[in-house]
């Protein structure tokens, strides 16, 4: 099952690179004030109709086209993760692919087309990186265990904004030795492959991290809410090489309960 979503992530990002800095994107506004192109729906369409023939009897969640199906077993999709970026022509967005059962994150993949760098996971087969054709290594975090050592990363100060906890970026940002503003899923890569040490998302959606969880912690390191639940379905997100997860919790635990 781990080929079939390495390989499902890779056609839909294949669609991604057709339009990528290209003029026939055709951006248009959502609800929530966020952007869709065309190669956002055009991915998921693929994603699905690869699955649905594939698994018929599973249910699909994806961001662009909402649930479908009532199975316990569920793929969770995003087919450009960090759609402004992509929009603008930076190649940090990505595709995510990620499948739960019974309500536990068992597979994800996290694949970036236009640096085609991929990185994937299932439930006791550890996390894997691979860029472009060349043979896969062993992902693992980082084993950096002081905030003074660590590199943080966060998609957005607009985030924080929105959240209403604008003044916490630059206070947790002066915890650490090092951070940067690398976009969405690509920060999360970093962590799971030992270049960073931990990604602080103030908003984030389940399919945004669905994917991701499973990686993570296949790469040894941990996935939370800012109050230390490992659900996916909450609205903040902390990932980690683990070795500074709980000081962050700490830090983070009082604005989580004015996000929630």
């Amino acid at each position: 099952m781990l080929d079939f979503a390495v390989d499902a992530a890779r056609q839909a990002g294949e669609v991604t690179l057709r339009y990528f800095r290209h003029d026939a994107l055709e951006v248009t506004g959502k609800a929530d004030g966020t952007s869709v192109t065309r190669a956002d729906r055009e991915a998921e369409s693929q994603l699905r109709s690869l699955i649905e023939t594939r698994f018929p009897s599973h249910s699909i969640m994806g961001e662009e086209q909402g649930q479908s199906g009532h199975s316990s077993t569920r793929w969770i999709l995003d087919p450009v993760d960090g759609t402004f970026s992509f929009v603008r022509g930076v190649p940090l967005y990505g595709t995510l692919v990620g499948l739960e059962r019974d309500g536990e994150m068992v597979l994800g993949v996290l694949y970036m087309p236009a640096l085609d760098e991929l990185v994937y996971a299932a439930r006791g087969l550890g996390a894997w990186h691979r860029v472009g054709r060349v043979t896969e290594t062993r992902a693992r975090v980082s084993s950096v265990a002081s905030l003074d050592e660590a590199l943080m990363c966060t998609t957005s100060s607009d985030y924080f904004r929105k959240a209403g906890i604008a003044g916490l970026l630059p206070e947790l940002a002066g915890k650490f030795g090092h951070n940067r503003g690398w976009s969405d899923c690509y920060a999360a890569l970093l962590v799971a492959t030992g270049r960073a040490e931990a990604v602080v998302e103030p908003l984030i959606h389940p399919w945004d991290v669905a994917a991701i969880k499973p990686i993570i912690e296949e790469a040894g390191g941990r996935y939370s809410d800012w109050s230390g639940d490992g659900s996916i379905h909450r609205p903040t997100a902390l990932m980690s090489n683990g070795l500074v997860h709980d000081e962050l919790i700490a830090m983070l635990h009082a604005s989580a309960a004015e996000i929630q």
